[in-house]
């Protein structure tokens, strides 16, 4: 058990780390990264899974539900705590509810569960992004246009590759490899973008960052029993959205807030702290996840 612990999150930590090390010597262009990772490698990924008739999506439809009702249900969840403490409800709720299925989900689940689980890992990425730029976007500014979340280049990805799957249509084994090459570059990038990002922990705002670390993992585990119950989640699927509800907060809420002038100070402690705090969250989620498919 502790050794496929390990296993899973050895790679994890180790890339990470480099991006870590690397940013204290040097400084890379790690926002020209992101973007050529965002608009090539990953929608790329993204096309190149959803397009592979291997992988039929229908059976994907209750996984997606789970992770809708995950993210917009912590905010739900959360809303009570965050008026109590007297927080900024644009500030606290929105990386409670994105979590960092790019960054630290799809490796993960690759690592933990084999190339098997790109697909779930795939049909969670996407349906927190679109909800980050739909939802997310309309709670930092309600006059936020549509447009926004049509030009992303994942979002013609995804419709691009749900067309060519549900329609059976069939593209060149050359062509598929290329892709998954080229899309296989955005995994060590998501992980080596983060490392670098961790320089950026500010401890100022320790308390809500702490609180953060907490409430963003709870709130999805909180979500995430009943709902595989009542959806009838099995193995794999089952795996991977404990691990989906267990994520802590996404990088993008950062550059997000900074962009909207929303309190970036004290939504990088709640990023940063919460993906330090993964640093033992996760470890317990994997054991607990690991015993249920051995038992």
């Amino acid at each position: 058990m502790i050794t496929k612990i390990l296993a899973t999150l050895l790679p994890v930590f180790l890339i990470t780390g480099c991006g870590t090390l690397y940013g204290r010597y040097r400084t890379p262009d790690i926002r020209g990264l992101n973007t050529l990772n965002m608009e090539l490698f990953v929608p790329l990924l993204v096309f190149a899974v959803l397009a592979d008739r291997q992988a039929p999506l229908q059976d994907y439809a209750s996984l997606a539900l789970a992770a809708v009702i995950i993210v917009l249900g912590s905010g739900l969840l959360l809303w009570p705590l965050a008026h109590a403490l007297r927080l900024n409800l644009k500030t606290f709720l929105p990386p409670m509810m994105f979590n960092n299925t790019g960054n630290m989900g799809i490796p993960l689940l690759v690592l933990a569960f084999g190339e098997e689980a790109l697909p779930a890992a795939v049909v969670l990425f996407i349906i927190e992004m679109l909800l980050h730029f739909s939802v997310g976007l309309y709670m930092l500014d309600p006059r936020t246009p549509v447009w926004r979340i049509l030009r992303m280049p994942i979002v013609f990805a995804s419709l691009a590759g749900l067309i060519f799957n549900l329609g059976g249509i069939s593209l060149p084994s050359w062509l598929l490899e290329a892709m998954n090459m080229l899309g296989g570059v955005s995994i060590p990038l998501m992980l080596f973008a983060l490392g670098v990002r961790m320089l950026d922990v500010d401890f100022s705002d320790w308390k809500i960052g702490v609180l953060g670390a907490v409430a963003c993992p709870l709130s999805g585990l909180i979500l995430a029993w009943p709902l595989i119950h009542w959806l009838d989640l099995q193995g794999l699927q089952a795996a991977s959205l404990w691990v989906f509800a267990a994520l802590p907060p996404a990088v993008l809420n950062y550059l997000l807030a900074e962009q909207y002038r929303q309190q970036p100070q004290q939504v990088a402690s709640l990023v940063l702290i919460g993906n330090l705090g993964s640093l033992l969250v996760m470890p317990a989620v994997l054991g607990f996840v690991f015993s249920m498919g051995s038992g």
